[in-house]
């Protein structure tokens, strides 16, 4: 089985379904390709016609879209555990998901994922929404299930996996988050698999000019 990516720096699509395997210890095939070249191109329309990155290649099975690629792995190769055990936790672990997949539209525009920087934007107003939508979020699902663990829902989940290139976002661009969505962040950053995504991603040396948003303060130290 193989996983097909982006750049590790920018593609927050790609971090989702390479979490979906890495964090749960679903042995995979890394291929990387470099986002918006020819070849990128190319070599995706091989397995998908849509031409984006994740695709997951599992023999003769090709997924693409990282919330397709997440429940497949969930369904295949991990007995449903990717999601809480208890129904009514599940569906909401579950709109969670769904809601960070398809919104937050003006946060992704404006922030892109850029895990080697440091930079400064000026936000607009539904920037600045999203944000705090995705603090109360974090905040309240960390201390509501603090007593079961330290990620959202307690035990880490699907719901930790897309919402980790927001992680690196809000650290990129320096975004101030209240005590508990702040722990949050901070755990997810200590996760062993989030750790290695930062470490290859800081050693990539491509530009992508389109998602280099705002100015330059600094670049993030070495992990």
């Amino acid at each position: 089985m193989k996983l097909i990516i982006g750049n590790k720096n920018y593609s927050s699509w790609s971090l989702r379904g390479w979490l979906a395997l890495e964090a749960f210890g679903v042995p995979f095939e890394e291929v990387k390709l470099t986002l918006f070249t020819d070849d990128f191109y190319e070599q995706l329309a091989k397995y998908t016609p849509v031409k984006k990155v994740p695709v997951l290649v599992d023999g003769d099975i090709n997924v693409w879209d990282s919330l397709s690629i997440a429940e497949y792995i969930n369904e295949t190769y991990l007995d449903g555990k990717a999601w809480p055990e208890d129904p009514a936790l599940k569906a909401l672990a579950r709109s969670t998901v769904a809601e960070m997949h398809s919104g937050y539209s003006a946060l992704r525009n404006e922030m892109p994922m850029n895990c080697r920087a440091q930079r400064q934007v000026d936000l607009s107003e539904a920037a600045r929404k999203d944000i705090a939508n995705i603090d109360t979020i974090w905040g309240e699902q960390r201390l509501h299930y603090a007593d079961q663990g330290d990620y959202l829902f307690g035990e880490f989940s699907l719901a930790d996996v897309f919402f980790a290139p927001v992680v690196f976002r809000f650290m990129t661009y320096g975004i101030e988050l209240s005590e508990a969505a702040k722990a949050y962040q901070q755990t997810m950053l200590d996760h062993p698999a989030m750790k290695r995504w930062l470490a290859d991603a800081l050693t990539e040396t491509d530009i992508v000019e389109e998602d280099e948003a705002g100015v330059p303060i600094k670049f993030h130290p070495q992990p």
